[in-house]
This record gives structure tokens, sequence and C-alpha cells, in this order.
């Protein structure tokens, strides 16, 4: 039997500010939105941008990184996986909300990098050129 992949990889712009809160058991965690766009040519010839927004989650010392060095506007590498997570709303609907969950957080504006066993260090950047896909 094989195993399954669940394995995400952005590039693009903190579209809002990090907000951390901690979970009952005092476990940080930070979330954020994040918009990618993508440019392509019409049939026509006429250039369009497409930009999907996601739901960025992290984790424990990954949620304090990205808590203190992200702002909106930044440029940021995100991998991670998905998780579709469910819950009832006020009105008794069932919600639902399918997340990024990051496991490796690098920013792209010259500014350091995130993981989750490191502090980012000064001027440790990743041109988007340099990625291997």
């Amino acid at each position: 039997m094989m195993a399954g992949l669940n394995k995400v990889m952005l590039i693009g712009n903190v579209g809002t500010e990090p907000e951390m809160r901690y979970t009952e058991k005092g476990t940080p965690v930070t979330s954020f939105r994040m918009a990618v766009s993508r440019n392509f040519n019409m049939p026509d010839g006429e250039r369009r941008e497409e930009t999907e927004w996601f739901s960025i989650v992290a984790w424990n010392k990954l949620a304090e990184i990205c808590n203190q060095y992200l702002n909106k506007g930044k440029k940021v590498y995100v991998e991670g996986r998905l998780h579709t997570r469910s819950w009832e709303g006020q009105d008794g609907q069932k919600r639902y909300r399918t997340e990024i969950v990051a496991g490796d957080v690098q920013f792209l504006d010259r500014s350091g990098t995130a993981r989750s066993g490191g502090e980012p260090e000064a001027d440790e950047g990743l041109d988007p050129d340099d990625l291997p896909f």
C-alpha cells in the first residue's frame, strides 16, 4: 500500500497582518491570509492577472516567528499541507474552512527564513529564481 502525499508550496504576498493566539493548553498559533497571483495571456492576446487567496496557519515556534517578522505586503514562500476543519456556526449550519498548515516559511524580502526548528537570520533571503520548480 502506498502512502499519500499532501503538500502545498506557495509564493505570494502576506495579505493580512498575522494574528497570534494561544490554545487552551498554551500552544501558540498564528494565522494570516496570503495572496498568490499569476499572469497569463488570453487567446486574443490580452494579458490578465488572477489572484488566489489562501489561509495560512503556523504552530509553535514557527507561529511566534511568523507573528514577529511577517507584515502585510511582505513576499513569502510557504510550504505545508492542506487541512480542512469544520464547526457549527451560530446559525446551526455546519461550516468548513480549508487552510494551509505551514511547516516552512521563508521570507523573500531579504529579511530571513523561518523554519519550525530555527530563528531567521539577517539577510538570509531566497530569490524566487533559485527555487527548484
